[in-house]
């Protein structure tokens, strides 16, 4: 296969995300400005992985075929009928800048980025509209809810849900033009998605179900169409006040936040805040933000149209 000679290579960027923006459990996500940057050059040492590190958790993640680039990596090229390290190496460089276990979407990007590299490599160079809806259906199968991978797959605003446990379906609304993003991200402050999961209840009232379902409708018409009913709109029964022993000074600040009429909700599994609001309120939510000290790293990166992109074609061929 032309992808497997030894000095083809492959290189992409995959954005961070948000998930839930309140209401939408598992289901609505956001992309984020930020970007992680992947690339993998074949090598002519057969079995041989050498994983490369920088930025981001390169002092704390494995750097062999543990890491989460390479396990999905390796899981695109034995889709395409490739082994994995039979008959050839790999160089996997990974240049993190978003935040690691701080509702961003690392993990997401991470295990898109590796799903991307593979379909790129054996592509020559190309990720086509259908090899997308792949790495789409890979990763949110792989992660088990496809709200983050989704928004790192597409870009944009994501609806996603799985009919089936091997399927995975998403809508691309688009953004009203005037929606602004600010993320605060607690500078002292981790916590892994499973830890936060784990203090969800199995059940909920009937009745915070019906609000929840009413405000994730509502959700969707306000990023589109309505920004001035995102406060509304952003409300949450389901799992932020759970989480608050977790993270009380996430849900201090989205407390004052919403408390000054801005729609503050936690971004995915925390601890994060994300401020969905518009491009005239923005600079005082920024100036509010800053007014906390150095506890607080305050965003705001915009929101990317294009997610999973290829950035550098391959090198030679057969």
């Amino acid at each position: 296969m032309a992808g497997m000679v030894p000095g083809a290579a492959a290189r992409v960027r995959v954005p961070a995300s948000s998930a839930n923006l309140g209401p939408g459990f598992d289901s609505v996500g956001l992309a984020l400005g930020l970007w992680d940057e992947y690339a993998v050059e074949v090598l002519p040492e057969a079995g041989r992985l050498d994983v490369v590190l920088t930025g981001q958790g390169a002092e704390e993640l494995p750097t062999d075929e543990r890491h989460l680039v390479a396990v999905r990596l390796r899981e695109a090229l034995e889709a395409c009928g490739v082994g994995w390290l039979d008959g050839y190496g790999l160089r996997l460089t990974c240049a993190n800048t978003i935040p690691m276990s701080a509702g961003m979407g690392s993990s997401a990007a991470a295990v898109v980025g590796g799903l991307g590299l593979g379909f790129a490599l054996v592509r020559d160079g190309e990720l086509t509209e259908a090899d997308l809806g792949l790495v789409n259906t890979h990763a949110g199968v792989a992660e088990g809810h496809p709200d983050n991978s989704s928004a790192s797959v597409w870009g944009g605003l994501t609806v996603s849900w799985m009919p089936g446990p091997q399927v995975v379906r998403t809508a691309r609304p688009q953004l009203h033009a005037d929606l602004v993003p600010v993320v605060l991200v607690p500078t002292d402050q981790r916590l892994d998605t499973a830890t936060a999961r784990a203090v969800l209840g199995p059940s909920v009232p009937r009745l915070d179900a019906v609000r929840q379902a009413g405000r994730a409708a509502l959700l969707v018409h306000a990023l589109t169409a309505e920004p001035a009913l995102l406060l509304d709109a952003t409300g949450d029964w389901l799992h932020q006040e759970q989480r608050r022993s977790a993270y009380p000074a996430t849900m201090g600040a989205v407390d004052t936040l919403r408390g000054l009429g801005h729609a503050a909700v936690v971004s995915g599994a925390g601890p994060t805040v994300l401020c969905l609001t518009t491009a005239d309120l923005a600079p005082t939510v920024v100036a509010e933000a800053r007014t906390w000290g150095r506890g607080w790293r305050v965003l705001t990166p915009g929101i990317p149209e294009q997610g999973l992109h290829v950035t550098t074609t391959p090198g030679p061929r057969r």
